[in-house]
């Protein structure tokens, strides 16, 4: 219900309530400002734009952990998101109101994030999720992350470390880590993966591993993805050193495999600081971490014939795509049997030609 009257003063007063009832007043020196503005309200109403005045005070940080916490994710993601907010995001736009911030204050923040550019592209999926929930809630009318530029991300080829490093990486960590070591380059698991495998995910009979959870920060959870779900066949290599180290280190009643000297199962930093000095002793380039162990297993798949396919499903990968421009570069060159092919055709040709005899 809409109306306008003039004020004792003489300016008219344009009143509306909306849908919970409130009631919306404002006053205009002329009558026809006061019918337009109530004209506008009529129509953000008609097609589903209208915002209640004050829907967009609350702050950017008390509408980001009301959206965290109805979210479905995967533990990992959940920890992801919360770290990227309160590190990246909140000190900059927290305390603002949904209202006030523009594309230029979004810009403003990309620019001024110390992360890599597939790292900044993450934290803005996750503020633009947030901004799009705003706009479905009428908190705000339009999303500030439209057009806003992110810097790109430069391909590079995935660098292999060699047979050499890996046997010297396994020698040099602590003897309770080298059969975790092994069964990294020898199946590709992620290294949520293997903190999280307990000894009945091990066939030793069939020589297969079940890969169908993950340890994240001590607890159980889904793989990275629905691809990630998956059975990988155990080289006997593998075997020997899982059944080397359950030997020297019985599972425990949870079941892991790989566990600490107390008995706890690794987390990230515990193993992080004990690669980390295993890596400088054996003068393993920097930027080598235990993914690298993933890379070199795909790359002894590709470099012994296996398919994309074969290579897409042992890793988990959700796409033949992801692992084709992970790894593209890694299989053989094809440029030999494209000139023997050509060959093959066209040299019988020109030799039939060359006994054909002039009429």
């Amino acid at each position: 219900m809409a109306s306008i009257s003039r004020h004792e003063n003489g300016r008219w007063r344009a009143r509306y309530r909306d849908a919970s009832g409130k009631q919306h007043a404002k006053h205009f020196k002329r009558k026809v400002d006061a019918q337009r503005w109530l004209d506008e309200v009529t129509a953000s109403v008609v097609i589903g734009a209208y915002i209640t005045p004050g829907a967009g005070r609350v702050t950017f940080r008390e509408y980001a952990e009301d959206w965290r916490k109805v979210q479905v994710h995967r533990p990992g993601t959940v920890v992801a998101i919360e770290g990227a907010l309160k590190r990246h995001v909140y000190p900059v736009i927290g305390d603002r109101p949904l209202e006030t911030v523009r594309p230029s204050d979004i810009q403003a923040m990309v620019k001024g994030m110390s992360l890599s550019p597939s790292s900044v592209r993450v934290a803005m999926r996750y503020v633009s999720g947030i901004f799009k929930a705003a706009v479905m809630d009428r908190r705000i009318a339009v999303s500030p992350c439209v057009g806003i530029r992110l810097p790109r991300i430069e391909v590079r080829r995935v660098e292999v470390v060699s047979t050499e490093t890996v046997l010297a990486m396994v020698s040099a960590v602590p003897e309770r880590m080298r059969g975790l070591l092994v069964l990294a380059a020898g199946t590709g698991m992620r290294q949520g993966e293997i903190f999280g495998l307990t000894v009945d995910r091990i066939d030793f009979l069939r020589r297969t591993v079940r890969v169908d959870r993950q340890l994240v920060d001590g607890r159980f959870g889904p793989p990275k993805t629905d691809s990630s779900v998956r059975t990988i066949p155990l080289p006997q290599t593998v075997i020997d050193a899982l059944a080397a180290h359950l030997q020297a280190h019985p599972a425990g009643e949870e079941g892991f495999v790989f566990t600490r000297n107390s008995g706890a199962p690794w987390r990230r930093s515990a193993f992080s600081e004990k690669w980390s000095a295993a890596r400088k002793a054996t003068g393993t380039p920097e930027d080598a971490t235990m993914h690298s162990l993933r890379h070199y297993y795909a790359s002894l798949l590709i470099r012994h014939g296996e398919s994309v396919k074969v290579v897409q499903d042992r890793l988990g990968h959700a796409t033949a795509a992801e692992t084709l421009d992970t790894y593209s570069h890694l299989w053989p060159d094809s440029e030999d049997r494209t000139r023997d092919a050509v060959d093959a055709v066209l040299a019988t040709a020109e030799d039939s030609l060359r006994t054909v005899h002039p009429v």
